[in-house]
This record gives C-alpha cells, sequence and structure tokens, in this order.
C-alpha cells in the first residue's frame, strides 16, 4: 500500500488528523504545567527551522506530544507537537537555523548550519524530530493510520523505532501512524527538539551571522 502527499501539505492542517493524539494528552499537560512530569528534556524558548532536498525514512511513525520548556525570558512554556520518528534517515542538502533577537549591541544574531550538500547525505538513526509546521511533498509505504502510539515500536510489532518513552509527555494509547517507509522532498520545517542515536553530518558547514538569516 502506497500514499503519497502532494503539493505543499502544512502539518499545522494536518494537525485535524492529530486532533484525537494531543487531546488524549492534555491531562499530561496539566500535570506538566504543575510540574508532575518533564518531558524528555527541556526545550529552549526558540525553535529551529530545518530544509532538505529529501528525506528518506525507514522504520517511520508519528504521535501526538508535548514539550515543556521555557521562553527566552525564563517562564515555563508547553508546545503541542507531532513527534515524527524514523528508525533510519537519509538527509540531503540539510540547512538548519536559528535566530537569537534581542541581543545587546548586535540584535539578532543567528546560527545556520549545513550538511549533506556535496553528493554525501546526512545520516541518523533512531531519529525523533518534535514537529511543530512542515511542509513537503510525501509519499509513504505501506502505511497505518489510526495505531495506536506505544504499538509503533518493533518490539510491539511496529515499523518504527518506538516511542521515546522516559519521561516524555506522551498518550502511548493515543492516535499514531507508521508506515514500512516514507520519501519526503522540498522539506520546510519548525521544530522544537530532534534527537538521535547517531547523527552523522557529512560535508558540516556552520556560521554565525549578525541579522535574521534563516533556511527559509
Amino acid at each position: 500500500m502506497e500514499s503519497q502527499v502532494r503539493g505543499g501539505t502544512r502539518w499545522k492542517r494536518f494537525a485535524v488528523v492529530m486532533v484525537p493524539s494531543v487531546a488524549a494528552t492534555a491531562c499530561i499537560g496539566v500535570a506538566l504545567a504543575q510540574g508532575a512530569l518533564a518531558a524528555s528534556f527541556s526545550v529552549s524558548g526558540q525553535s529551529f527551522k530545518v530544509t532538505a532536498d529529501s528525506l528518506e525514512g525507514k522504520g517511520f511513525a508519528q504521535y501526538g506530544a508535548l514539550d515543556s520548556g521555557y521562553t527566552l525570558t525564563g517562564g515555563s512554556a508547553l508546545h503541542p507537537v507531532a513527534v515524527s520518528s524514523f528508525k533510519s534517515a537519509k538527509i540531503t542538502n540539510m540547512c538548519q537555523s536559528v535566530v537569537t533577537p534581542n541581543i545587546p549591541v548586535f540584535g539578532s544574531v543567528s546560527l545556520v548550519l549545513r550538511a549533506g550538500g556535496s553528493g554525501t547525505p546526512v545520516e541518523a538513526d533512531n531519529l525523533y524530530i518534535d514537529v511543530e509546521d512542515l511542509s513537503a511533498d510525501a509519499v509513504f509505504h505501506n502505511i497505518d493510520i489510526g495505531v495506536a502510539a506505544g504499538n509503533t515500536g518493533t518490539d510491539k510489532g511496529g515499523q518504527g523505532p518506538g516511542m521515546k518513552g522516559g519521561k516524555e509527555a506522551a498518550n502511548p494509547y493515543g492516535f499514531a501512524q507508521q508506515a514500512e517507509s516514507v520519501e519526503l522532498t522540498k522539506v520546510q520545517q519548525t521544530a522544537w527538539a530532534t534527537t538521535a542515536g547517531t547523527f552523522k553530518l557529512s560535508g558540516l558547514k556552520m556560521s554565525v551571522q549578525t541579522g535574521t538569516h534563516e533556511c527559509y
């Protein structure tokens, strides 16, 4: 079974599909706000942008979660996200950018990282991306929609690497989807966190510049 999505799909719109999962984690979110739970780690007060020409992933799964962290002034914050996980992934021509605003004297300062653009792709294993917004053309191979999030790991007969676990604020009985493999092209995404077992950045180039310089 193959499912193909074209034309710059906005996953904020796609979030309608993720509503059951996010709603199911509402009680977890309340506990998080009261300090009773913590996410796998506290995210910073800055989201970051990523672009790629393509991402080819095997063992894909996606489920809803809540990232807890900070604002840039030190306050607490909660971010509903769609966690996209891959047992393995190859990414071509990747760009990642984050902008720190309001630095005395300099104003905004941008950190831009580029890799995988010289013929050797970026490679990652057990990759998790906490996505707030994504635009891409996508093809899913052997997709299952409506799986319980806790059953997406291969140890439970699923396709993906499993949920992050630990103190992650996500409902293992909530909505998820999985696929044997996925191909994303013309990727543009805003995310709050990325974790991976290994992350190999071929042709890494990093720059720090004053002003706002984002990947898109």
